[in-house]
């Protein structure tokens, strides 16, 4: 099992930037495939980025150009780096990994989640 402890939300103006990041321990000795998800009051939460094991990466086209998703295997510790914010973008972003996905976005497939960090946008 890991444990998934996201930080680096916060409140921005729009236009502004912002890098969450997801610390994961625990069984680290294994391959995991890692994304982004988030959710706004109202809405159900979505996929935003997703990297494998091998360092694919796939994004949602609504956040793809401003968001980019990486880690450091060595510090064990995702990231999410999320330039030219909108007001849209609000809401609690959350980190999730799996051994293995058979649909990045799809929350079902992911085994593990952190608590969430909230990210706030103003206009």
């Amino acid at each position: 099992q890991v444990q998934l402890v996201e930080s680096g939300g916060g409140s921005v103006q729009a236009g502004g930037s912002l890098r969450l990041s997801c610390e994961v321990s625990g069984d680290t000795d294994r391959d995991y495939c890692m994304g982004w998800f988030r959710h706004a009051p109202g809405t159900e939460r979505e996929g935003l980025a997703h990297i494998g094991s091998d360092g694919y990466t796939v994004y949602r086209d609504s956040v793809s150009g401003r968001f980019t998703i990486s880690k450091d295997n060595a510090k064990n510790t995702l990231y999410l780096q999320m330039n030219s914010l909108k007001p849209e973008d609000t809401a609690m972003y959350y980190c999730a990994a799996a051994q293995q996905v058979y649909s990045w976005a799809r929350l079902n497939d992911y085994n593990y989640w952190g608590q969430g960090t909230q990210v706030t946008v103003s206009s």
